[in-house]
């Protein structure tokens, strides 16, 4: 897909933005007063950290797009996502608040951002190509494939994300905001691992889009802790919709009964994944209560848990990817 790299630049470029403004305007208000026990957050109490950190999430996966699922792009994406969230650590422990700390963490942002992308444009010009012009191989678009399973279980995370008290109006904004981008960068991926951009496809990616995005509002207007059937379905849709998107059609056709059988995966699989995962980290892992010390903020009180939700949906997404970023035929028929 020719526009998969300005489209994967542009949703980086966004997804820096956003994390400049949850650095310097979300994150306080998550930051209860006083050094007194009763005083100490609950459950959830860091959403902003949550939303930060798969706003930092969305910009190697942006790369990844960028790159069109190659390694030589991959490989660096990813060290930037880890660099960049022992940067964010660090400039939360600074506590940075306003409009003119939002813009220098935008622009500070923007340039590595630039830096990092010529540098990789330079290597991709200076390496010979192997590859067809106009094709991807399906290493690249395994990747692609995997980079749209990683962004769609974010997305349910993001449009599902609670809060001790669930009435601050910019949870929700931030939700919002932080799953629609989620789901432009799991369409654009998925439709950038696609043997070919037909209409039809195109045409499915846009009301999957659509689709998906009044999901993430279904859940947001469901109350809190009834939030699971209907995270399910958005999950269900959207990552049934990328198989479709990205995985070949024999004859111009979806094989059915394979979608069929990875809707059912795609219902299923985020909660396990989810739940699989943080329940170690609750109680064998204490990572979010690392990041909080760290980042110097107040611990979550004794009788709650310090979940990095995030991380969790990061894991299961990589865990819908083993099942689902399989976009050739012969990729499937190793399952069987």
């Amino acid at each position: 897909m020719r526009s998969a790299r300005p489209v994967g630049l542009l949703l980086s470029a966004a997804a820096v933005a956003l994390w400049a403004y949850g650095m310097t305007t979300w994150q306080p208000l998550t930051e209860p007063l006083g050094p007194w026990s009763e005083s100490l957050p609950g459950n959830n109490a860091y959403w902003a950290r949550d939303l930060r950190f798969m706003a930092i999430m969305t910009v190697p996966l942006g790369l990844v797009l960028a790159g069109r699922g190659q390694v030589r792009w991959g490989g660096p994406a990813v060290v930037l996502g880890g660099c960049w969230v022992a940067a964010d650590v660090a400039i939360d422990r600074a506590d940075l608040i306003g409009f003119d700390a939002t813009v220098r963490l935008a622009v500070a942002g923007y340039a590595v951002l630039g830096v990092v992308a010529a540098i990789l444009l330079w290597w991709e010009r200076r390496t010979p190509q192997t590859r067809e012009p106009g094709t991807t191989p399906t290493a690249d678009r395994r990747v692609l494939t995997g980079a749209a399973c990683v962004a769609g279980v974010l997305t349910l995370v993001a449009a599902g994300m609670e809060s001790p008290t669930d009435r601050e109006p910019e949870l929700n904004q931030g939700a919002v905001v932080t799953a629609a981008l989620l789901v432009a960068l799991a369409v654009g991926a998925a439709l950038a691992a696609a043997p070919a951009r037909t209409r039809a496809r195109v045409g499915l990616a846009v009301g999957l889009t659509v689709v998906a995005l009044l999901g993430v509002g279904l859940v947001r207007a469901t109350a809190p802790g009834t939030r699971l059937l209907p995270e399910a379905a958005l999950g269900a849709v959207l990552l049934t919709g990328v198989t479709l998107l990205a995985w070949d059609w024999p004859g111009g056709r979806p094989i059915w009964w394979q979608h069929a059988l990875a809707a059912l995966i795609a219902l299923v699989g985020p909660v396990v994944f989810l739940v699989a995962t943080a329940i170690p980290m609750m109680i064998m892992m204490p990572i979010g209560a690392t990041f909080t010390e760290l980042a110097g903020n107040s611990p979550i009180h004794a009788a709650d848990s310090d979940l990095l939700v995030s991380l969790a949906g990061l894991l299961s997404g990589l865990g819908m990817a083993v099942l689902l970023a399989r976009p050739s035929v012969e990729d499937r028929r190793q399952l069987r």
